[in-house]
This record gives C-alpha cells, structure tokens and sequence, in this order.
C-alpha cells in the first residue's frame, strides 16, 4: 500500500511551498477587504453624524494652514466673504457617470483675511475633461454667504497646480500657487446666498453602504481554501493511483474481425 511519503520529494516540496505562498497571498488579500470593509463603515459614521447638523462657521472648524481634522470631514460650515473669481481654479478630469466634466474651485475671502477654498461644483466639458477658468459661469458677485461640506485636502502629484488648473484640491498648492492664505482643506458647496444666474452641478455625496468589499473578501479566502483543496485531493490521488507520469495507460482493444458467412 502506497504511503504519503512521495510527499518530501522535490517536486512536492516545491508544490507544498507555493500552494502555502497562494493561500497566504489570498488570506492577506481577504483580510485587506475586511480591513477596508471596517474603515469605510467608520468613515460613513462620521459622514452620518457631521452631515445633518446644523451649519457651524468655519473658524470653529477649520484653521489656515491646519490640516482637517478626520472627525470634521462632511461637516458643514458656513462662511461670508467675496469671491475671487480671478483666482478660479479648475479641478481636471472630474468624469460623471462617463461624461467628462471639471470641478470649479474659487476661494472666497472671508474678514479674517484667510481665503475659503469652495468647490463650487462640476461643469460639463469635451472630451479633454479641461476648461478655461475665464469661461465657467461667475459666482455671485459682492458679498456672498456659503455653506458647504468640509473636505480634506487631496495628497500626491496630482495636487501640483499649473496653469490655474490641478487634477486634486490642496489647500497648500493652492494657496502657495495663489499667493494667499487659505483655510486647510476646502468645503464642496451646499448653497450659496444670494444665489447665482447660472448655478453648478452640485457635489455627490457619497453613497453609505458597504460596498463590494465584504464579497471581495469571501471571494479571496475562497480562493486560498480551494487552493489547499486542490493540493491534499492531488495527493491523494498520486497515493492512490501513483505519479501520473508512471500509471498504465488504458489501451482499447481493436474490434473483432468476423468472417462473412456464405
């Protein structure tokens, strides 16, 4: 009777180590989903608690050159000043259900001296996903009361601003680009008093629910279980019936020759 001592052969050694390599791979995966899975559901609480609240003004949440706190995100602040529309900013690339389009971002200058960056929301373009700052509709004019969603600020290459243009919103880009001083991170428009002649696509908010992750993360430890499957039915099959290489092939006997009766 066979044993499961072809198991330390070379060959099988090698077979066990990336078998183990693959359900590893698949259970740090799995776990990644679920790791994920946990962060947004906190992140959708703090956007369930900070959006229904009533409007608090901006200096009681956000500060120049201060980063947003993770507690603040989707808090809505309110703020009055003016707009400078000459320092409008286009943020690139802002695709809407595969429509191309940008996002408008226009500081507002509030008392304090410190300029609001206020995404004002997302204006339909060509293909290219660009516009000219001078060609978007103008904000109202004089003094202007908003309230909007706090945003952190955006992070990496994508935030280098060129050309009054950027593909991420940085407060710190912006404002070193600008020459102003600016509140850390920006609010993504929820009203504007009093209103303008052509107003913007609004922000989206963002959707509260799960998200794919919870499957993803069944489908990786999946994957790492029928790995391991595969391995122990393989071996058993070689203690079974031997390597495959060395088993008897099946031959087929020829048909029967008869002989035609007279």
């Amino acid at each position: 009777m066979r044993t499961f001592g072809f198991l330390l052969s070379r060959r099988w050694i090698l077979f066990a180590l990336a078998v183990a390599l693959l359900a590893a791979g698949a259970w740090w995966l799995g776990q990644w989903q679920f790791d994920r899975l946990e962060d947004r559901r906190a992140d959708n609480e703090v956007v369930r608690a900070n959006e229904n609240q009533p409007p608090a003004p901006v200096s009681d949440v956000l500060r120049p050159g201060t980063p947003v706190r993770e507690q603040d995100e989707w808090r809505v602040v309110s703020a009055t000043g003016e707009y400078a529309v000459e320092d409008t900013i286009i943020v690139r690339y802002r695709t809407r259900e595969g429509i191309a389009g940008v996002d408008v971002v226009v500081p507002l200058v509030t008392e304090s001296g410190a300029s609001l960056l206020v995404d004002r929301g997302w204006l339909r373009t060509e293909n290219a996903g660009t516009a000219d700052p001078d060609d978007v509709p103008e904000p109202p004019a004089g003094e202007v009361t908003v309230t909007g969603y706090v945003r952190a600020d955006g992070s990496g290459d994508s935030t280098v601003v060129t050309e009054r243009s950027t593909r991420a919103v940085s407060s710190e880009r912006i404002g070193e680009a600008l020459g102003r001083e600016v509140y850390g991170g920006f609010v993504e428009l929820q009203s504007e008093s009093p209103e303008p002649a052509t107003a913007l696509e609004p922000v989206e908010l963002p959707e509260l629910d799960d998200g794919p992750h919870f499957f993803y993360g069944l489908q990786w430890w999946f994957f790492g279980v029928l790995a391991i499957f595969g391995f122990g039915y393989l071996a058993y099959d070689e203690r079974r019936r031997g390597p495959r290489g060395e088993r008897p092939r099946r031959t087929t006997r020829a048909p029967r020759e008869t002989t035609p009766s007279r």
